[in-house]
This record gives structure tokens, C-alpha cells and sequence, in this order.
């Protein structure tokens, strides 16, 4: 069957986009492949394979003439992530990947007919929200990049504190090499007095056996 009067508007309708077939209504969010655009944006999809109201049923061949759906772009996002394992026994393979797509994620306002021109307007507080979110980050990045140079700075003034310090400390090693060899000749006085006493003691221990050999 035909469709309705020239402009006139459909309750649904199915479009092709990024090679796959979508089924929509007015106000329905969809996600489908991603397309370029900014969140508040007008975009239009041409590729209307089938429109329909009720039982008014028309199927395009392979496009509806004149038919067109509109929406509102919202964002697009990664997709959880789907692992690929390939794998064969008995042959020593096997392989684990991750892939995450990108899907776009779209309100549909308007399904016209007849080569109507659609009515939907820019989301101006969507555009707002999108522009505050895109300056945050540049003032983030650049905040990072100014601070990475001062992080780079401070270990540089310190070496040569280092290097000052290391020759005073090569300046105190011959003052404790000097005294070294004082705290060394003492114990060798202290020696030298041990060795002499037993020395005097050894003649009163011989004079004692002579004595013993007389009695």
C-alpha cells in the first residue's frame, strides 16, 4: 500500500546505516554504528527501506521515495569489551583478544514521507554541556604539560648540592686516615708492657725450683 499524503509523518520505519538494518519509532534511542557528529546535532537518515502506520504499510524498492528519518545525535561510546579466543588442539595455538566498538547513540524524532523537510532543532543545552566538557580537558592536558617541566627542574637543582657534598666528605676521609695510626700505636705500647711482665716474673719462678732442688 502507499503511503499517506504528501509530508506526512509515520509512526515507524526501517533504515540501513553502517551496513545494518535498524527498526525505529519516533522518541526511540538507538544505537547504531558510529557516524560523525557532535552531541545536540541534527542528523538524517535517507536509506528508509520501509515506512509504516498501522497497517499502511510501504516497503521501498530498494528505497522508499521521498521518505526520511530524522534524530537527534547524543553521543557515541565504546561498547563493553567482546574477547575473541581462537584456539586449535592438539597444535600449540591459541589466542585471546579483546575488541571494543564504537556505537553512536541516536533519538529519532521524525519519520516523514512525501520529501517533507524535517522540523527537528539543534539541542542547544546538549552543544553547551559538550563544549564546558571539551574545555575541561584542555585545561587539564595543558595544566599537565606546564607542571611536567617544573617536576623535571627540581631533581636538577639538587644534584649540585650533591656534588658539594661529596668533596667534603673526601676532605674528611684523610683527616680519619690520620688519625687511624694514633689509635693504632697504643695498643702496641700496651703490648710491649705485657710482654716485659711476664719477663721479670719468669726469674722468681726459676729461683723457686732451685730452692725446691736444695731442700
Amino acid at each position: 500500500m502507499e503511503a499517506g499524503s504528501s509530508g506526512t509523518r509515520m509512526t515507524f520505519a526501517v533504515i540501513k546505516t553502517g551496513g545494518k538494518q535498524y527498526k525505529v519509532a519516533a522518541n526511540d534511542v538507538v544505537k547504531i554504528e558510529k557516524i560523525a557528529g557532535e552531541p545536540g546535532d541534527v542528523v538524517t537518515f535517507d536509506q528508509v527501506l520501509l515506512v509504516g502506520e498501522g497497517d499502511n504499510v510501504t516497503i521501498g524498492a530498494p528505497l522508499v521515495d521521498g521518505a526520511l528519518v530524522a534524530g537527534q545525535f547524543i553521543a557515541t561510546e565504546k561498547e563493553r569489551t567482546v574477547i575473541i579466543l581462537k584456539k586449535e588442539r592438539r597444535q600449540h595455538y591459541d589466542r585471546r583478544n579483546g575488541h571494543r566498538q564504537r556505537l553512536s547513540t541516536v533519538r529519532i524524532t521524525e519519520i516523514l514521507v512525501g520529501g517533507a523537510k524535517p522540523t527537528t532543532k539543534v539541542d542547544e543545552i546538549a552543544k553547551a554541556r559538550h563544549e564546558k566538557k571539551l574545555a575541561a580537558l584542555a585545561a587539564t592536558s595543558t595544566a599537565s604539560v606546564t607542571e611536567a617541566p617544573k617536576a623535571a627542574a627540581k631533581p636538577a637543582a639538587k644534584k649540585p648540592a650533591a656534588k658539594k657534598a661529596a668533596p667534603a666528605a673526601d676532605a674528611e676521609a684523610p683527616a680519619a686516615e690520620a688519625k687511624a695510626p694514633a689509635k693504632k700505636a697504643a695498643p702496641k705500647k700496651a703490648a710491649a708492657d705485657t710482654a716485659d711482665k711476664p719477663a721479670a716474673k719468669k726469674p722468681a719462678a726459676k729461683k723457686a725450683a732451685k730452692a725446691d732442688d736444695k731442700e
